[in-house]
């Protein structure tokens, strides 16, 4: 069986998965057998990596685009590097295919492993950019973040139903539905509101 992963750090509105998933198509897995995560490459508890690891089994072939996909830790690399020898799976990275199925030789283990560590030194130099980039933003006297909530900035269609949810016409879950807005987010413009009150 061929399994393929996906994954990106942030949620589908921001990254688009789906050129992953065609390149994985394109090497022999299916919509069934793909499975996708919107995680950071160095969270070690994936639930879609679990279940995919928990899944394969011993002649399998598990495919991502590349080596980061994967992960962005070199630990976490070399974790599932020995779960693949041991499992005797077939790991396709890209290009580079690492065959488990029969005694992985040193050369492609050694190769393997320098990939993950370019890998996490990419995700590491990226983080420090972007710390840069804010000190640099902080020094110029600029706002970092998101900008704080006031009442003057909570949208109308909310003012528009709040008195129904005050008379206890609609409850938090329906003020939500009516607004399009997420729980949370009706709680903290709710908060607001009172403290103002």
């Amino acid at each position: 069986m061929i399994y393929g992963y996906a994954r990106c750090s942030t949620n589908e509105n921001l990254q688009d998965i789906e050129r992953q998933v065609r390149e994985l198509k394109q090497q022999g897995a299916t919509d069934e057998t793909i499975y996708k995560e919107y995680e950071s490459g160095t969270k070690t508890n994936r639930a879609e990596l679990d279940k995919l690891l928990n899944i394969v089994q011993s002649g399998d072939t598990i495919i991502a685009t590349e080596v980061s996909r994967f992960t962005r830790s070199t630990l976490q690399l070399c974790k599932i590097i020995e779960f693949v020898k041991k499992n005797h799976i077939k790991l396709v990275l890209g290009t580079f295919e690492v065959d488990c199925s029969k005694e992985l030789d040193p050369m492609t283990e050694g190769m393997l492993k320098m990939m993950g560590v370019f890998a996490e030194l990419e995700r590491n130099m990226i983080s420090q950019r972007v710390k840069s980039g804010m000190e640099n933003a902080k020094a110029k006297g600029k706002a970092i973040g998101r900008p704080v909530t006031t009442t003057d900035n909570i949208p109308s269609i909310f003012y528009h139903y709040y008195p129904q949810y005050k008379n206890k016409k609609i409850n938090k879950s329906e003020l939500a539905r009516l607004c399009s807005l997420s729980l949370p987010t009706v709680y903290k413009y709710l908060k607001i509101i009172e403290e103002q009150d």
